[in-house]
């Protein structure tokens, strides 16, 4: 059964010579074969508005960021930058209704496919971008303009899903999500990520494991396989899982030691734990900047691949 993928080509966005490789959403999507491809419909500005200010939503419309928020941001305005967030916020809803059933479709590559499945729901979709978590309700920072899981999160909330867990696995904690959801009891935030790494300010989330610079597989692995068992006793309805390139051994943002081959173990002890559960998956790429885009690009797809197998 194909694996079923959300993807747009727009997440390319010219934001100048920049350690962000936008580039690497196409890279990712020539590399790989037998999915269905779903191209999402932007986030509404409503959509957004249950996650972010009123006034950063129309600083980000007028283009009236201030220098201190341009900074914070680390990237620079334009009109393409706002809108392909804005697209890739809608791909992680388009990947979250899809997962839990309470959206079909409209223009997949491979209708004869959905039309014989026989369940409403695909259990795990994964997006070609998404995992901005350093995102907050009322100003970007980290190459995040708007926090896409979040949004995600309330959209599920609004069509009547009560508990939902995200499983953060890059190297940078996801301070944005785990502030917006402090005091949500309902949305299990969970970040397992390097200590002494951007940010500075990690806001509590429900758990949270902080990482000695250069650990390497066997101790990732072990604690990530301790912890994966009090995000599933949450009994939620619906995972999250932001599966970060960048605690690779070569990124150029991460002090991590994994190897490639430790990544993809951390990709199948997440997807296997949540689909023994029978829970629908949303799997969204986060970071990645390793010195070669290459790499990158291939542990991307090695996460996919792993999904496609669950």
């Amino acid at each position: 059964m194909p694996l079923t993928v959300i993807y747009a080509a727009r997440y390319r966005i010219d934001i100048g010579l920049h350690v962000f490789p936008t580039d690497k959403y196409r890279l990712v999507r020539e590399r790989l074969s037998s999915v269905d491809i779903v191209e999402p419909a932007p986030a509404t500005w409503e959509q957004l508005a249950l996650v972010h200010t009123a006034e950063y939503l129309d600083k980000l419309r007028a283009g009236t960021l201030t220098p201190e928020d341009l900074a914070q941001l680390e990237l620079p305005w334009s009109v393409e930058l706002v809108e392909g967030f804005r697209l890739m916020v809608g791909g992680t809803i388009t990947a979250a209704t899809l997962a839990v059933g309470t959206q079909r479709p409209q223009n997949a590559q491979s209708q004869s496919f959905f039309a014989g499945l026989a369940s409403s729901a695909f259990n795990v979709v994964c997006h070609i971008g998404g995992g901005l978590h350093h995102a907050f309700p009322n100003h970007g920072e980290g190459f995040c303009v708007f926090n896409d899981v979040a949004v995600a999160t309330r959209v599920l909330q609004s069509q009547g899903l009560e508990r939902i867990a995200v499983v953060d696995l890059d190297v940078h904690h996801g301070n944005g999500t785990a502030f917006i959801f402090e005091s949500d009891a309902r949305v299990f935030t969970f970040s397992m990520h390097q200590q002494h790494n951007y940010p500075m300010w990690k806001p509590r989330g429900t758990l949270d494991i902080g990482l000695a610079d250069g650990t390497h597989d066997a101790t990732y692995l072990a604690k990530l396989s301790e912890a994966l068992p009090r995000v599933m006793a949450h009994r939620p309805e619906c995972v999250f899982y932001l599966a970060g390139a960048d605690p690779y051994e070569d990124d150029q943002l991460g002090g991590l030691r994994l190897t490639k081959e430790g990544l993809r173990r951390r990709d199948e002890l997440v997807i296997g734990a949540v689909c023994a559960a029978g829970i629908p998956l949303v799997i969204v790429l986060a970071g990645g900047y390793a010195r070669r885009v290459e790499d990158t690009v291939a542990i991307h797809c090695a996460t996919i691949t792993e999904a496609g197998g669950a």
